[in-house]
């Protein structure tokens, strides 16, 4: 075969990157001995032209580059690198694989996870295979919809699951896809979210899960460039990237925002000494990447096998430029940071205090109207929901979620953090460096990990047997009741509890202060039959279920009343903390109990009522929130309450109170002062 020309290329960009005339490569790799690029004609060639790349034209300090005319987008690429193969010293170079680009902007074809793994044998018969994509793209005249933090309601879904079912309406070829996504659209919008967040998109290992286990959830990321290619409908590289950019166009179009649940903190090259896959990072710069012991063991702050080197300065850029490309090139709005704590570790391993990538994330001025949203621990204890660094983050409020289900399951002594938590959090997330604001506490009783809302007023005990780990997986400390049976049952009085605690749990959700939260299929009461780690489920039990949407019309109705009201008054979404004296310009809130002024905080108590008044908006509501499992009488402020809810009747019965209102047992009111 006659040798390709080529010229010497430059360092930047890293990548694939397509020029008129050609494509410039550019790898970091600064202990590889030699380099060799491998262009294939299509996913089944075996027989890939070979381009060696020579350490005195093609090398520039840590990078290795060269130009290559004439080639196009859709170009299937790889990587061969020959250097020492010493695990001891984190060295992991292996000749025999086909290795891809860390900032490849698609990943294609499919691979056998065992057969990569072991050294010197070849995968070029089955290797995955990097993509030259095109940057451009019609846009039009598209904009980010930018809606504040206070005044949003996100909607955690997952892509493929969201329209996978067959009872979604949808024909077989876009069910599960970034397509099929754009088509349900209407429902969302209908719904009154103003975000989506999509559990992970960047290219994911199906195969990176225990014993016979797929990784549905795709918390299991190969690069952090490429999008997952088996949730789009097209097949050529450039028209799947056309496919998402075409999406998230759609829903800016309908003024929702698109979110991504991103995953910085681990790669799927896990476990290493005992036969972890070789794809990409790990054969280019493992010491660089990864955080890495005295032995060149991977240390595990991720639970997974690794966790990324973040804070190295290398590792930090490529982060920085992953999510620029990502708000940049595909317009994506906001961005959810798993294990986002396992951010703050340095080279060794140790908590650094300000830790260099999360401060970069934090003020970075691309990333300056972007929203950013970290779970603010890591899976080896370091939980920092009060300390976590930056100014900008909005934090994922696991105790929200705990304090607020404890109180309508009847736990005892949930009342006095209640009042905290339904205040945004006062005075549990002070954040050093500033002053923190209520709609930086992302509050939610439901996501992905964890029961769905109905599970949780169905099961006193998680029910993961379906994932063949012997129900050792998933949360532990539940914080549900199941309404007096466990699990599925036909009793009318146990159903219609359970309808009005979901509804107790939306309520309190929506109306505290701080940015809510819940995902798919709550908002029609979607059970995974009490399996509260649904990770490995892609079938119904992990998918939307949409004969729900039909079937449980009032309580979507419901819903959908709940969030127009959350979003309707200035009250519900104002963007500093209630005052907590009353004011004749600032909203504030007074406390109560069954007595005007009088709440009760103690150990036993299972009610608290509230006033919620804006003065200049001329709003003026009673909230009560009784989980006793008798009625009580609540004393009214002077002046007439109309009824605008309950979470026994719902929406629309017409009712006016004074003095005294009896609230139902388990059951949320709000009442509005009429002038």
């Amino acid at each position: 075969m006659k040798r390709r020309y080529t010229l010497p290329g430059k360092s930047f960009p890293l990548g694939a990157t397509l020029y008129e005339n050609g494509v410039n490569f550019s790898v970091f790799a600064p202990e590889a001995e030699s380099v060799e690029l491998l262009l294939f004609e299509n996913d089944a060639d075996t027989n890939p032209e070979k381009i060696f790349l020579k350490p005195l034209e093609n090398k520039t300090y840590y990078y290795w580059h060269v130009f290559v005319p004439d080639i196009r987008e859709n170009q299937l690429y790889g990587y061969r690198l020959h250097g020492e193969y010493n695990p001891t010293r984190g060295l992991y170079f292996d000749a025999s694989k086909v290795m891809l680009d860390p900032y490849a902007k698609m990943i294609c074809g499919s691979y056998d996870r065992a057969a990569t793994a072991e050294f010197g044998v070849s995968n070029l018969h089955h290797c995955l295979k990097s993509a030259v994509i095109n940057d451009d793209f019609d846009w039009e005249n598209d904009i980010h919809p930018r809606h504040e933090f206070s005044s949003s309601i996100v909607y955690e879904l997952h892509v493929a699951g969201f329209t996978k079912n067959l009872n979604s309406g949808l024909e077989e070829n876009i069910r599960g896809t970034y397509t099929g996504l754009i088509h349900k659209i209407p429902y969302l919008k209908s719904l009154g979210i103003t975000a989506v967040e999509l559990l992970p998109i960047f290219a994911f290992d199906p195969q990176d899960a225990p014993g016979k286990n797929l990784n549905y959830w795709g918390y299991s990321p190969i690069n952090f460039f490429a999008l997952h290619a088996p949730y789009a409908s097209e097949e050529e590289p450039q028209a799947i990237i056309h496919e998402f950019k075409r999406m998230t166009k759609a829903f800016h179009a309908n003024n929702i925002e698109v979110y991504l649940d991103v995953v910085y903190n681990h790669t799927t090259e896990n476990d290493a000494y005992n036969g972890g896959p070789n794809l990409c990072f790990r054969g280019f710069a493992n010491n660089s990447y990864y955080l890495m012991d005295e032995m060149g063991r991977y240390k595990n702050f991720s639970g997974t096998g690794n966790s990324i080197n973040a804070n190295h300065s290398v590792v930090r850029r490529m982060i920085l430029d992953s999510l620029r490309y990502w708000v940049k090139e595909m317009r994506v709005d906001g961005f959810r940071f798993d294990l986002a704590s396992a951010l703050s570790r340095g080279e060794n391993g140790q908590v650094k205090e300000n830790p260099p990538v999360l401060w970069s994330i934090d003020s970075d001025p691309i990333l300056s109207e972007t929203k950013i949203i970290a779970e603010p621990w890591d899976a080896a204890g370091l939980y920092q929901v009060n300390d976590f660094s930056g100014d900008r983050w909005v934090i994922w409020n696991d105790d929200f979620r705990d304090t607020v289900k404890g109180f309508v399951a009847g736990r005892e002594g949930m009342v006095k953090n209640l009042m905290s938590k339904f205040m945004g959090s006062f005075g549990d997330m002070r954040m050093r460096h500033r002053v923190f604001k209520p709609e930086q506490s992302l509050n939610f009783v439901s996501s992905h990990d964890g029961f769905t809302m109905r599970d949780s007023v169905s099961y006193n005990k998680k029910n993961n047997w379906a994932n063949g780990e012997k129900n050792r997986d998933g949360h532990n400390d539940l914080y549900t009741w199941n309404s007096g049976t466990e699990g599925e049952t036909e009793d009318e009085k146990i159903l219609e509890l359970r309808d009005r605690q979901q509804k107790n749990l939306f309520s309190i959700l929506l109306l505290s202060q701080g940015t809510p939260m819940f995902w798919m299929g709550d908002e029609v009461a979607r059970s995974q039959l009490g399996n509260n780690n649904a990770y490995c489920q892609d079938n119904p039990l992990g998918w939307m279920n949409w004969d729900l949407v039909r079937e449980n019309t009032n309580f979507l109705s419901f819903v959908k009343k709940l969030i127009n009201v959350s979003k309707s008054y200035e009250v519900f979404s104002h963007q500093n903390y209630w005052q907590t004296e009353p004011s004749e310009i600032y909203p504030y809130v007074q406390f109560h109990g069954v007595r005007l002024n009088q709440p009760d905080t103690s150990i036993k108590s299972h009610s608290l009522a509230c006033e919620l008044i804006s003065p200049k908006h001329g709003e003026h509501f009673f909230l009560i929130m009784n989980m006793y499992w008798e009625s009580l009488d609540f004393e009214l402020p002077d002046g007439e309450w109309k009824l605008i809810f309950d979470t026994k009747s719902g929406f629309g019965k017409v009712e006016n109170f004074k003095e005294t209102i009896n609230s139902p047992s388990r059951s949320v009111i709000l009442l509005s002062l009429n002038n």
